[in-house]
């Protein structure tokens, strides 16, 4: 995510938008994403800051600022950049996929107030709203149903700004079972496996202990092929012991190793 002092230099402006909830749709995704200033220019309903959609986000919303035309809204900005799904229309703009733009927008940050126009949903942004901007933006979507929803173009774009490509996932750190861990856990499951039947005792003792030790052999291997952690080997040990205690007895029929 962005540091604030970045966040807090772009502005979202909303270009004669027409449904209210698709406003506190945008203003649920700026709040979820880190920005914080929503400007709207000539909204079709002026009631828009009671939608019930900016889940979240009421205040964001309530502090929007209002404009009668783009020029104002944009007045304080070194950069404009407008969104639109192209189709049929001669643009004069270079044109930027949404991860080619992100990162000039990134960049354009962490200096000066950037403002990111979004149309109506009826038209898009007009020739004369396109007239104030420096590039414009687009959202690859397939041919056959190129525009988006306003809500959601605004929640892809903000995504695409906030996420940083160069940050790693932090994964949990994995201990591992110790040795003694997974044989307690081996003996255990091997008396499980008796006491269901599904290992068969030999009538031969001698015969016996040569078909057993192949078994036993192959489900410690198995044990350690599952790579438990420390947490996950105690877990399955306390569900095994659960289970013999559910059958009636306290204890393991056979098992050699402490529990």
């Amino acid at each position: 995510m962005f540091p604030n002092a970045d966040s807090d230099r772009l502005r979202v402006v909303l270009v004669a938008p027409r449904n209210p909830l698709n406003i506190g749709a945008a203003a649920r995704a700026m709040s979820n994403f880190g920005f914080c200033h929503l400007r709207v220019v000539n909204p079709y309903e002026l009631a828009f800051r009671e939608a019930r959609s900016a889940v979240g986000a009421e205040r964001l919303l309530a502090q929007a600022t209002e404009f009668k035309t783009v020029a104002e809204a944009v007045a304080d900005c070194k950069l404009i950049v407008g969104t639109t799904a192209v189709g049929q229309r001669q643009l004069q703009h270079p044109v930027r996929r949404l991860d080619q733009g992100a990162r000039l927008l990134r960049k354009s940050l962490t200096g000066s107030p950037v403002a990111l126009l979004f149309g109506s949903e009826k038209r898009g942004l007009s020739n004369e709203d396109f007239s104030h901007c420096h590039w414009l933006l687009r959202i690859p979507t397939r041919e056959e149903h190129r525009s988006m929803n306003l809500g959601q173009a605004v929640a892809v774009c903000l995504y695409e700004l906030a996420r940083d490509p160069q940050a790693s996932v932090k994964l949990e750190k994995h201990v591992p079972a110790t040795a003694a861990d997974l044989e307690r856990l081996t003996a255990l499951l091997l008396d499980a496996l008796r006491a269901s039947g599904y290992l068969k005792p030999s009538p031969n003792s001698s015969q016996k202990r040569r078909t057993a030790a192949p078994t036993e052999e192959k489900i410690r291997r198995l044990v350690r092929r599952l790579h438990l952690s420390a947490p996950d080997a105690e877990l399955t040990l306390g569900i095994l012991r659960q289970i013999f205690w559910k059958l009636g007895s306290t204890k393991p029929p056979s098992s050699t190793a402490p529990l």
